[in-house]
């Protein structure tokens, strides 16, 4: 018999409201209390853990929206 892991458990139980509300208060309370060192990397490695569950096509769409968008900012700032 194979056993379960506890990830496949917790995704097939349904998610307890209360709790749900209260993990999220602790979230923001959890970041007021960060440096913005703390801050920054916190996010650096949600963003790559977020990229990884992206495909190679979706990765490369966004990375050249981020390049669209930077060359629009350039020529803005030329412009002034």
């Amino acid at each position: 018999m194979k056993e379960a892991h506890l990830s496949e458990i917790m995704r097939s139980e349904k998610k307890n409201p209360n709790a749900a509300a209260l993990g999220a208060l602790g979230g923001k309370a959890r970041v007021a209390k960060m440096t913005p060192g703390e801050l920054s990397e916190a996010g650096r490695k949600a963003g790559l853990a977020r990229s990884k569950k992206l495909s190679p096509a979706e990765r490369k769409r966004i990375a050249m929206l981020g390049v669209k968008a930077r060359s629009i900012a350039k020529a803005k700032k030329g412009k002034k």
